[in-house]
């Protein structure tokens, strides 16, 4: 089991109602995408964040690490967003750095660093929105919620028998790779290589027989999949703080953004 899988099984939110939970992170998402403010991005994260830290008790230690993963790709977005290159003969716009290099000078514009500020705090509550989602709610509770807004059942199957074959796939690559280790299939580079393509190969051949026979079984139970949902009631409380922080957020988001 992932451990990302694992607290969203086992965190103290586990027993609140999964649509109380969706409600409250994609309302926050929503509100932090088409206010688009800095500020109440930020406070958007530090509310999700101390929820996901003190409300569902994940360490903060694995907390940091997820959001260290989509790093690399803000990094690289705000990087170019925030260079700019024209030829030196233009006359450039404000800018808080230039350089010039032959016949083209590279620098970064005011315009440019505002929007890569108001992006960066943007996706960081937007991330903090999603990352409370699924570390506290289970994939079965999230299409539980989907098959209740009445989305296609097709979707929501394709989306559960995806996070399923996930672990199929890791738990057949992990037996796999210590077979071939135990062997030495990995003591030189062209061994490695070799090693490699033949898990690549087997995993393949492995995951389409089982998707066929997950096929066919389902195909005999009427085509439809049939998932255990452990049950769940509201808590009026949840609604009155949900009803609260949206009130606030939209509050700031008019008289104070």
């Amino acid at each position: 089991m992932l451990l990302i899988d694992k607290y969203a099984y086992l965190n103290k939110l586990a027993h609140v109602h999964p649509l109380e939970k969706m409600i409250f992170s994609l309302g926050l998402l929503l509100l932090s995408l088409i206010l688009r403010d800095e500020q109440l991005s930020l406070i958007t994260f530090f509310v999700m964040s101390a929820f996901i830290i003190f409300g569902a008790k994940i360490p903060l230690s694995y907390y940091v690490k997820l959001l260290l993963l989509p790093a690399f790709f803000l990094f690289t977005s705000l990087v170019s967003i925030l260079i700019s290159i024209a030829p030196s003969t233009h006359v450039l716009p404000p800018h808080i750095w230039s350089f010039t290099f032959s016949n083209w000078t590279i620098f970064i514009g005011q315009a440019s660093m505002t929007a890569a500020q108001q992006l960066f705090f943007i996706v960081l509550g937007s991330i903090s929105c999603l990352y409370f989602l699924i570390l506290t709610t289970s994939v079965q509770g999230i299409c539980y919620v989907l098959r209740q807004w009445r989305f296609p059942v097709l979707l929501v199957e394709l989306v559960e028998l995806t996070y399923r074959f996930i672990f199929l796939f890791l738990a057949s690559m992990q037996k796999i790779y210590l077979a071939q280790q135990a062997r030495l299939g990995y003591y030189s580079p062209i061994q490695w290589l070799r090693s490699l393509s033949m898990l690549i190969a087997a995993l393949f051949v492995e995951m389409f027989q089982r998707s066929r026979a997950l096929n066919n079984a389902m195909q005999s139970r009427g085509g439809e999949a049939v998932y255990w949902h452990e049950a769940s009631s509201y808590n009026k409380k949840n609604w009155l703080g949900m009803a609260l922080i949206f009130l606030l957020f939209i509050v700031y988001g008019g008289f104070f953004a």
